[in-house]
C-alpha cells in the first residue's frame, strides 16, 4: 500500500512540486492551502505524514502542529521560508519530525520524508525488530513502535523513537553527535548539531514528565550517555 502524505501549503506551486515529486516516488500526495483545512484533512482520514509550511497565514504550521499534538502522534516534516535557528528548534520543540528550507530540493525531501516513514512504520518497508529493549524502568518495543517508562506510556516522533532505541541498544557507551544522528537519519542527510540537542530536550522533556528525571546525562565535549532511567 502506497503511503499518503498530507502536504500544507499555501503557495500552489510548491505544493505542486511536493505533490509531484511524492507521488513520483510511489507515495499518494494530497495537498492543502491552509492549517484549518490541514486539521480537517487529519480528522477526515489520518495520513501516514505531514509536509507542514510553517509561514502559512492565520493558522502557521507551528500551530497546527501543537493542536495536532494533543491527540496525534502523525509524523511531521516542516517547511520554512526562513532558514533561521529559532524556527528549527521551535519546530522540533512542537513534536516536528525534521525541517527543510525552501527553496529545497525535491528529491531531498522525499528522501527525508522516507527516512521518517521508515522509523514511524519499521515493518513497511524493512524488517522487522522484533527485539525489546529495557533499561531501569524505560522499555522500548520497536515492532509496535511503543514506549513506556514505569508502565507509563510515552508518546514519541519517528525520529524521537529511533535516537532513545540507540542509546537503548549500547546503554553504557557515551554516542556523540554524529552518532546519534546515524541512528536517526541517512548518512546522505545533513543534519546540524543544533537539530539533534532539540530532539535531546525533546525526549528529556517527554521522560521527566512522566517521572524520569535521569534520562539522558551530558557528557561535556564528547556527547551523551543513557542515564539510570529510574534503575
Amino acid at each position: 500500500m502506497p503511503h499518503n502524505i498530507l502536504v500544507a501549503d499555501d503557495d500552489p506551486h510548491i505544493r505542486e512540486i511536493i505533490c509531484f515529486a511524492l507521488e513520483k516516488a510511489g507515495m499518494k500526495a494530497l495537498g492543502v492551502a491552509d492549517g484549518a483545512a490541514a486539521l480537517q484533512a487529519v480528522e477526515r482520514r489520518a495520513p501516514d505524514l505531514i509536509v507542514l509550511d510553517i509561514g502559512m497565514p492565520e493558522m502557521d504550521g507551528l500551530e497546527v502542529c501543537r493542536r495536532l499534538r494533543q491527540r496525534s502522534d502523525v509524523p511531521v516534516l516542516f517547511l520554512s521560508a526562513r532558514d533561521e535557528e529559532i524556527d528549527r528548534i521551535l519546530g522540533l520543540e512542537m513534536g516536528g519530525d525534521d525541517y527543510v528550507t525552501k527553496p529545497f530540493s525535491p528529491r531531498e525531501l522525499v528522501a527525508r520524508v522516507n527516512v521518517i516513514l521508515r522509523r514511524a512504520r519499521p515493518g513497511s518497508q524493512e524488517e522487522v525488530d522484533d527485539r525489546q529493549f529495557a533499561h531501569g524502568k524505560l522499555m522500548l518495543v520497536p515492532a509496535g513502535h511503543a514506549a513506556s517508562f514505569d508502565g507509563k506510556p510515552l508518546i514519541l516522533t519517528a525520529i524521537e523513537f529511533a535516537i532513545l532505541k540507540g542509546f537503548l541498544a549500547r546503554p553504557q557507551h557515551v554516542l556523540g553527535r554524529d552518532a546519534v544522528k546515524a541512528n536517526a537519519y541517512q548518512s546522505n542527510i545533513h543534519v546540524s548539531e543544533r537539530t539533534v540537542d532539540s530532539h535531546i530536550r525533546n525526549i528529556r522533556a517527554k521522560l521527566a514528565a512522566v517521572g524520569c528525571l535521569d534520562a539522558i546525562a551530558t557528557v561535556h565535549g564528547v556527547g551523551f550517555r543513557l542515564g539510570r532511567c529510574g534503575g
